[in-house]
């Protein structure tokens, strides 16, 4: 009796052990990547906020060894960009979505298009910039802002229809039979009842999805390319913020320099933003 009692407290100081040393390194990798998070976002912020000041918003870059200018053609370029990808991205990834969850569930199609679209997400974005590419810029003999929306919205695309095709599944059931006995068409369950149920979720896959390609620098190289001047048309090339950083991060001015760390910011507060307000939205959704 006594050898067994002796036997089950070795194994159980052994798991105590094992326990404790799993517990230790998952802490230490936290603490590893939270300390070097914060190292970078302090160099972003002591770097680019002396960046950060009127000209910045209102100005055109300056020529090249001239102080002074600003990034207001990137800025207006990004927002353009920015809001072409998800007027393209978000309607199709959401009806992909809803194809996933309402009608084609386990159909070999629906397989195809979770299969996909698991690719498409880890898919290098410079090899989505490659193929917008050699289907829009090569055609049709020059870089534009259309271009590079239309590589981000494909960036876009498989984080949506993912979001949304979950979001839609936690929609229970007895909610589409309910309303389905009640006579509704399963388009007007859809609509009206399975989206209002997941509209919470579905925002929130969006604002991710929007914050990711924020970010974005390779694919845009390769499509809307840059523009030191205002431009409206999408048929032309177009600055954008993080390829500005990309080109005067490489420059030998240290005015380009600090623009460029300013740039960086803007973008990690934008990023910071959507993510926080995400959070807040996923939190209210799961209080009520």
């Amino acid at each position: 009796m006594n050898s067994d009692n002796k036997k089950c407290n070795f194994h159980y100081s052994a798991r105590r052990a094992v326990n404790f040393a799993a517990l230790g390194a998952s802490l230490l990798s936290a603490l590893f990547g939270i300390f070097f998070l914060f190292w970078i976002l302090k160099d972003v912020v002591v770097s680019g906020f002396p960046a950060i000041n009127a000209a910045f918003f209102t100005e055109l870059p300056s020529p090249p060894g001239v102080e002074g200018g600003g990034l207001a053609n990137a800025l207006l370029g990004t927002l353009m960009i920015t809001v072409i990808a998800t007027v393209i991205g978000v309607p199709s990834g959401i009806l992909a979505g809803t194809y996933l969850s309402e009608y084609g569930r386990k159909s070999r199609f629906a397989f195809a298009v979770r299969f996909l679209s698991d690719i498409l997400v880890s898919a290098p974005s410079i090899v989505v910039g490659v193929f917008v590419y050699a289907i829009l810029v090569k055609p049709f003999k020059g870089f534009s802002a259309i271009a590079g929306a239309v590589s981000l919205a494909i960036i876009m695309l498989p984080v949506v229809v993912r979001t949304a095709e979950e979001m839609l599944k936690l929609v229970p059931d007895s909610t589409r039979e309910a309303a389905l006995a009640l006579g509704a068409p399963h388009w007007k369950v859809t609509v009206h009842i399975v989206y209002r149920g997941a509209l919470r979720g579905i925002i929130t896959g969006v604002m991710l999805a929007v914050a990711r390609v924020s970010g974005e620098t390779a694919p845009l190289l390769f499509t809307s390319f840059n523009n030191s001047f205002w431009n409206f048309k999408l048929t032309e090339p177009t600055a954008t913020l993080t390829v500005s950083i990309f080109n005067y991060a490489m420059g030998p001015y240290e005015d380009w320099h600090q623009k460029a760390w300013g740039a960086a910011l803007l973008i990690t507060v934008l990023v910071l933003s959507i993510t926080i307000i995400s959070r807040l939205i996923v939190r209210g959704r799961t209080q009520q």
